[in-house]
């Protein structure tokens, strides 16, 4: 009988992305899988490029070669490059004013209808950030269309606050390259991606994996890398990093409840999230690629530990 598996692929950033890569590797190498043999993959953010990746049909194996820049002939071409094309490890001046009007009215009117994240977003200024190499790498490893495999691509309607799942039945049309773009344009640091006429931010202004959305979806199992959850905490000695762990035990707790709601549906899920020795690799910035190789090395090896006991605690 089909096992149906579903992989969830959460936001992160830079060093997200690097360390979802670790933890990938580590899932096929210990239960001997393909993570691309999945039946649906939701991706987030820096999960979404990872989600389009897999989706087309990019082996996990040429990813980590690309990581480590020993690319062999015949891989399939990655075009990108970690030091430059995400634009550096802080964001350019923003736009002046709010940065959704219209999101922060309905935030007045309910707020108790959106996450703190979302109404926060409304107040961050425009981002001037571009993601054109985000744009320019999805459309070469892939088709103009949507892949066969079924891929759900999380962004945020920037106008409503409502959560948009391009890929899913009813959703806006878009092609993959922009539902990604969309789903990583970070707001206060990228500009917003219009979509037939609408305005999308990253996903991860809802949730930071929208693993809610296989609840009921009659999966047997889903696999859940999440870079901006944890299962242990490390003790930054800065401001910056206090805060940025303070958030993440906040992104933790949603994640929980989701996983909780998924599970109570009937499908088991296996979490996987950074441990308190991802985190000293990972800093306080997840978009400093200086710290790229530091993070992979360390995911190789904290993945696979924590894939020994397939049920990973998250610690919020």
């Amino acid at each position: 009988m089909h096992v149906r598996r579903g992989l969830v692929l959460g936001a992160g950033g830079v060093l997200g992305f690097t360390w979802t890569v670790g933890a990938l590797h580590a899932l096929e190498q210990s239960l001997g899988m393909d993570v691309r043999d999945m039946d649906v993959i939701v991706g987030t953010s820096a999960g979404s490029i990872m989600a389009a990746v897999l989706s087309n049909d990019v082996p996990l194996d040429t990813v980590l070669r690309h990581q480590r820049g020993r690319v062999r002939p015949g891989d399939v071409e990655i075009d990108w490059n970690y030091d430059s094309d995400s634009g550096g490890a802080l964001p350019p001046l923003p736009l002046l004013g709010l940065g959704s009007p219209q999101l922060l009215a309905r935030v007045a009117r309910h707020p108790s209808r959106f996450p703190p994240i979302t109404a926060a977003t409304a107040l961050l200024p425009r981002g001037r950030g571009r993601l054109a190499p985000v744009t320019n790498m999805v459309e070469r490893i892939g088709s103009a269309s949507w892949p066969e495999r079924e891929t759900w691509i999380v962004a945020l309607d920037y106008a409503t606050g409502r959560r948009t799942v391009f890929g899913q039945q009813g959703a806006p049309g878009a092609r993959l390259s922009e539902a990604v773009t969309a789903s990583c344009a970070i707001p206060g640091w990228y500009a917003p991606v219009r979509i037939g006429g609408r305005l999308y931010v990253d996903g991860g202004a809802h949730s930071a994996t929208s693993l809610d959305l296989l609840a009921g979806s009659a999966l047997d199992e889903v696999f859940v890398v999440a870079p901006m959850a944890a299962t242990g905490y490390d003790q930054p000695l800065s401001f910056v990093g206090q805060l940025e762990r303070r958030f993440r035990r906040t992104v933790t707790r949603r994640l929980q409840r989701e996983a909780e709601k998924v599970t109570r549906s009937g499908t088991e899920v296996t979490l996987l999230a950074p441990g308190a020795d991802d985190l000293r690799a990972i800093g306080s910035n997840m978009m400093d690629h200086r710290r790229r190789r530091a993070v992979l090395r360390t995911s190789l090896c904290t993945s696979t530990d924590a894939l020994r006991d397939r049920r990973s605690d998250l610690s919020a």
